[in-house]
């Protein structure tokens, strides 16, 4: 543990921080389940409007950097993909 009070400050903001970065990553990783839900049924609607909320909370996070921006814009570039592909395919 740290001696120094600003070293025990950094250590409760870090853990705020990793705090909010966490629940943020879980929501994402929630959206991308919903969205994958939308796509395997076959809801093409649903799957569409779940694919414009993922891009929205992806580019978010990146903006706040929870995440990197290229992770977001690859994740991006991937749903998008298997959207075209699931549409074609029906």
């Amino acid at each position: 543990m740290a001696n120094i009070k600003s070293a025990k400050k950094r250590i409760l903001v870090i853990a705020k921080k990793t705090r909010k970065n966490k629940r943020v990553k879980n929501n994402l990783k929630a959206i991308l389940k919903n969205f994958e839900a939308a796509l395997t049924s076959g809801n093409f609607d649903v799957a569409k409007e779940k694919l414009v909320l993922a891009e929205k909370k992806l580019k978010q996070a990146a903006a706040k950097n929870v995440i990197h921006k290229n992770t977001a814009s690859r994740k991006v570039s991937k749903l998008a993909k298997k959207f075209n592909k699931a549409i074609k395919a029906a």
